[in-house]
This record gives C-alpha cells, sequence and structure tokens, in this order.
C-alpha cells in the first residue's frame, strides 16, 4: 500500500490503544477514523485495544463500500456524514467514556461553566436527541451539531468529535471527558455560574490573539 496510506493505519491503530490507555474507551466501545483521499480509514467493527492492529483497520468510501476481512465500525455512517458535511475535519473520534456518557443519559448539553468549553468552538457543548447506534439519523444530527462545534454530546450514547488530525481529535476528546467531569463535580455543589456573553466576547479575542486552543 503506498506509504502515506501506511503511516495513517499506524496511527490510527496506535491512537486507538491510546484513547483505552486513557480510558475513554474499553472493551470494544468506540471508534476512530481517518481522511484518506475521497475516503475515510476507521477502526473495524468488534476491535480492541488489544487486537488492533495497521492491516485491520477498513478502508470505506463515504457512501459506505468497503471490501476485506473485517467489516468496518457500525457507527461509519456518522463517521462520513461529519465528513461530507466539514471539509476541515480529517479525523475523527468516537467515545463512550464515563462523564460524557453521565451528561448524555440525561441528554444534558455542556454549558459555558468554564472558559474552556470554548476549546470546543462556542459557549457551549451541546447534546443530541437519541438515536439507534448505526443509523444515518444519528450521523446527520452529529454532522449538523458539529456546525460551529468541534465536538458534541450524543443522547443516551456518548461524544463525538472532529479534528485537524489523529492526534488532536483524541486530544478534544479527553479535553470534554475532563470538562464533563468538572462539571459534574462542580454540580454536586450546586448549580455554577455560567460564564456571561460578554466574557465569552473577551475569552474568544483574547484566544485569537494568542492562538489559543484549535478551532475548526
Amino acid at each position: 500500500m503506498p506509504d502515506n496510506e501506511a503511516s495513517l493505519r499506524e496511527q490510527l491503530a496506535e491512537q486507538y490503544k491510546h484513547v483505552e490507555r486513557i480510558g475513554l474507551n474499553e472493551l470494544s466501545s468506540g471508534n476512530l477514523s481517518c481522511r484518506f483521499g475521497d475516503k475515510m480509514l476507521i477502526s473495524p467493527s468488534g476491535a480492541t485495544a488489544d487486537t488492533i492492529e495497521p492491516d485491520a483497520i477498513v478502508a470505506v468510501s463515504l457512501d459506505g463500500e468497503w471490501s476485506g476481512d473485517r467489516k468496518p465500525s457500525s457507527e461509519w455512517r456518522m463517521h462520513a456524514a461529519i465528513y461530507l458535511a466539514h471539509e476541515k475535519a480529517q479525523a475523527v473520534v468516537h467515545t463512550h467514556s464515563d462523564y460524557c456518557v453521565a451528561l448524555a443519559c440525561q441528554q444534558l448539553p455542556l454549558p459555558g461553566f468554564h472558559y474552556l468549553v470554548g476549546s470546543f468552538g462556542g459557549n457551549d457543548v451541546p447534546c443530541v436527541p437519541y438515536s439507534t447506534f448505526g443509523t444515518q439519523q444519528l450521523g446527520d444530527d452529529a454532522s449538523a451539531a458539529l456546525k460551529g462545534r468541534s465536538a458534541c454530546l450524543l443522547g443516551n450514547h456518548g461524544m463525538i468529535c472532529r479534528g485537524s488530525n489523529l492526534k488532536s481529535a483524541v486530544d478534544l476528546a479527553h479535553r470534554l471527558e475532563i470538562m464533563c467531569r468538572q462539571y459534574v463535580l462542580t454540580r454536586q455543589l450546586g448549580e455554577p455560574k455560567l460564564l456571561t456573553d460578554d466574557d465569552w466576547t473577551d475569552f474568544f479575542e483574547r484566544a485569537r490573539k494568542v492562538s489559543y486552543g484549535k478551532y475548526i
């Protein structure tokens, strides 16, 4: 295979293992992908950190055509919908991390309780309604929620984010889990005071000046 494809497969397998090492996925939950020309490379169905290897990664067209011994993740439609709608997206990460799931199962967005919520492009991280896994409806809802945001929660399911490369997408997924954990902890003390519109205006002006964070 071409050198660039081999490199992407190695990166994807390594990042898949890393996502489990840092506790964002367990067993065969979640999936990762990256754009590859007019296709995507995605983790296979049923993959775990113990079993995934570069050769197991599946090349899939954005309309779902693939070949080989391994099936692509059942969530390929959600990844494809994001690539089709967001030209800058080069990688997509979907996890079932604990605190993201906790908010998602309440169908709660992550509000602007902390300035680092702005790391995802706005003053909140939205939560889309529940849809059955692997469906086009879930893909369409997630893709729409990522307009102006780099991440969203998936009702009664988990989270998904898009990045400019695999590492940045994994970092965003990790950051979202941290922020959801801190929000849940904050809620134990009562309702947090949210940042105001003026606070957000000041934050984004400052962030642009110092090139703080990644906004896509």
